[in-house]
């Protein structure tokens, strides 16, 4: 029942990311289920390939024993799936679970659509990282989701070209900038990386690894703080670096961008551990030619990442049968064999930290074949990854990020500028949707 009060004022400093009053008028997991007497059916909404399959396991095993059938429906990510769920949700014909991103967790909760499951998991909640599991949490007593799948942030380089430039692999980020100029001075037709402006998540989990957190709860207010001294700092060094032509101004995911990774012409990438696959089919002639560092520290001897992408499993407050949904939801991100599954069939890197050094990730991704280490190395960079802080309206942020980054991008002109107006484009959508903020 979303919308149903009009005024967003959240009840209590504690309730870090409801932002609403709407979640307790819609119903938690406190509601009775429905008595199950025989056979239950769940229907789950997801976007991973694959997923039929790994359900599969469930529906043959633990489903069949506990008599509860799971079904998937395959659907879009991001945004798409967002607003068919809460359109769903207001017509109450909402799925049982849904996959959802960590950052779309505070929309949904805000509009009443999950359940908190909190006495369902509570056996499970050890077998995530501190700042994993706050990501379903959102700062409550309340779990809204079973972590599934984390991006922690690396450096990748072309191992070759560094040695033949003779550059060294960047500690730091004042490092990363010295070394984007020098690969300049040594070789004018290439460049280390590019700054992208169609993909807000790189962004965030900069911002992340800085220290910065977007929204969090002041004086029962939401406070939105994209435009803190974290975020400002790091604005101002990929500004900086396009400016003056150190790095490229050129969009991720094109034809182009392909091609400067496949040819040599960009010769490093900021991106999480799912890397090779992307590699894998941007640059196939640059195969077993990379290695993967930790991110950048912004002080000397820091160890922080950020994360970009990943995704939960949640119950909807739809669903009949929440206590059985809960059950699946904990088997999916927590058991052995499912875990295995889902980075076999769906690519996923399991947010259960049991996952990440077992089953598919005893070996390095085939583009990395020569990284042996490749996977106990990601483990011990995801153990470091920044605590996030996501607010109600993060689709309004990052579309504004796309539009006033990817102009200063173009321009070479202030990114601190394009921040200003991003944190006054999110300020301003919240207001209008009726939300209490700070000033």
């Amino acid at each position: 029942m979303p919308y149903t009060k009009p005024r967003r004022l959240v009840t209590s400093a504690a309730v870090v990311a409801l932002g609403a009053t709407a979640l307790t008028a819609c119903g938690s997991s406190d509601d009775q289920d429905d008595a199950q007497s025989g056979p239950v059916t769940l229907t789950y909404w997801s976007w991973a390939p694959g997923m039929d399959k790994v359900v599969d396991l469930w529906n043959k095993g633990p489903g069949k024993k506990n008599q509860i059938t799971v079904t998937v429906k395959k659907q879009a990510s991001g945004d798409t799936l967002v607003t068919k769920i809460l359109t769903a949700h207001k017509a109450g014909k909402g799925p049982d679970l849904i996959q959802a991103e960590y950052q779309a967790l505070p929309t949904l909760v805000s509009n009443g659509a999950l359940a908190d499951i909190a006495k369902n998991v509570s056996d499970v909640r050890q077998k995530f990282t501190d700042g994993v599991w706050q990501q379903t949490t959102l700062g409550t007593d309340a779990v809204y989701a079973i972590p599934q799948d984390i991006g922690p942030m690396m450096f990748y380089y072309r191992a070759d070209l560094f040695r033949q430039y003779g550059l060294a692999v960047p500690a730091t980020w004042d490092e990363f900038a010295q070394t984007a100029r020098a690969l300049r001075q040594k070789a004018p037709d290439k460049t280390l990386t590019t700054f992208s402006a169609n993909d807000s998540g790189l962004f965030a989990g900069l911002a992340q690894q800085a220290g910065a957190r977007w929204w969090t709860i002041s004086a029962d207010k939401w406070k939105v703080s994209i435009d803190d001294a974290a975020t400002q700092k790091v604005a101002k060094f990929w500004g900086d670096l396009v400016h003056e032509g150190a790095i490229d101004n050129q969009p991720m995911y094109t034809p182009a961008w392909n091609k400067a990774l496949n040819t040599g012409k960009q010769i490093a990438w900021v991106s999480a551990v799912w890397a090779p696959g992307t590699l894998t089919t941007a640059a196939p002639a640059t195969k077993g030619k990379w290695a993967m560092a930790p991110l950048p520290q912004w002080s000397k001897g820091e160890e922080r990442t950020g994360s970009w992408g990943g995704s939960s499993t949640a119950v909807t407050t739809d669903s009949k049968h929440k206590d059985a949904a809960a059950k699946f939801a904990a088997w999916l991100n927590t058991d052995a064999e499912a875990l295995n599954a889902l980075a076999r069939q769906s690519g996923i890197y399991p947010a259960a930290t049991s996952a990440q050094l077992s089953g598919a990730f005893q070996n390095p991704p085939d583009f990395f074949a020569n990284h042996s280490d490749f996977y106990s190395k990601a483990a011990d960079i995801a153990e470091t990854t920044a605590p996030s802080a996501w607010g109600p309206n993060v689709n309004v942020a990052y579309t504004s990020f796309k539009d006033a980054f990817g102009a200063a991008a173009q321009d070479k002109s202030d990114f601190r500028a394009a921040l200003r107006r991003m944190q006054a484009d999110t300020v301003a959508d919240m207001k209008k949707q009726g939300f209490e903020v700070a000033p």
